[in-house]
């Protein structure tokens, strides 16, 4: 078991304002609207449905009953509920929804733990504009790669991994050095970002591809997650443009002076 708990913070300059609200909101949702998980009327008819996005209609499909081969017992699936919004925005609601408190607490925690440093070197604002633009991107990748690779298009996907994924490819970028710190086993072990971060993108290729062929990977949307680090990855040297060029100064006059 292998995930991170923190990280180095000395130098952040700005207090997170606006990643705290994100998490915030996300947490609001889960709670309020989504009723932890249980009012499926909302979670159904605003998560991302490729059919939807892909034709712009909206689809309600009946509740699927079939029997558990193993209780016996007759299991309802709901259907897909109406969408009171054009369903391309729905690439931006679902942004804010997960499937329940496991997947929740994941994505929280890997926001909480590098969104702060991404939101210090853009700015606020740049911030809150790259993670929603990478978050529908990222959402856009997984409804592009379900109609090419003959998946199912009626499965709704729902969460904040594909921006999040994108905050972590910025981190990266940025902070190719600053000390990770993963929880290993019973250990915490300090691991520089580049490594933490590109071993986690890894696992998500592999994964993915392991997803191909019309079959689901477990009920995770690799291809998101894919879409939303690459995505990540190029526009942060748009949006922390400025951060960088003031890193490469600084590096040049350390090396000036030596």
């Amino acid at each position: 078991m292998v995930f991170p708990i923190g990280d180095d913070n000395r130098d952040r300059k700005t207090f997170p304002v606006i990643n705290y609200l994100l998490i915030a909101l996300n947490i609001f949702v889960y709670i309020y609207y989504q009723r932890f998980g249980q009012n499926y009327e909302f979670t159904l008819g605003y998560a991302a449905v490729p059919g939807e996005i892909l034709t712009g209609h909206d689809i309600v499909t009946k509740a699927l009953v079939e029997r558990d081969p193993l209780s016996g017992n007759l299991i309802e699936t709901p259907g897909l509920q109406p969408t009171n919004i054009p369903t391309f925005l729905t690439l931006f609601t679902s942004m804010f929804m997960h499937g329940g408190l496991a997947h929740l607490a994941g994505n929280m925690l890997y926001l909480w733990i590098f969104g702060d440093n991404v939101e210090d070197a853009l700015g606020h604002i740049k911030y809150l504009f790259f993670y929603l633009l990478c978050g529908m991107l990222a959402g856009l990748s997984h409804v592009i790669a379900t109609l090419v690779f003959g998946q199912n298009l009626l499965i709704p996907s729902l969460g904040a991994s594909g921006a999040i994924s994108a905050v972590l490819a910025a981190y990266m970028r940025l902070f190719p050095g600053k000390a990770v710190h993963l929880l290993l086993f019973l250990f915490i072990i300090p691991v520089p970002a580049f490594i933490a971060v590109g071993v986690w993108f890894v696992f998500q290729v592999v994964n993915g591809l392991g997803a191909l062929g019309g079959q689901d990977a477990g009920g995770i949307a690799y291809a998101a997650h894919i879409g939303g680090f690459i995505f990540g990855l190029l526009l942060v040297g748009w949006f922390g443009s400025a951060y960088i060029r003031k890193k490469r100064v600084a590096k040049a006059t350390r090396r000036r002076f030596v």
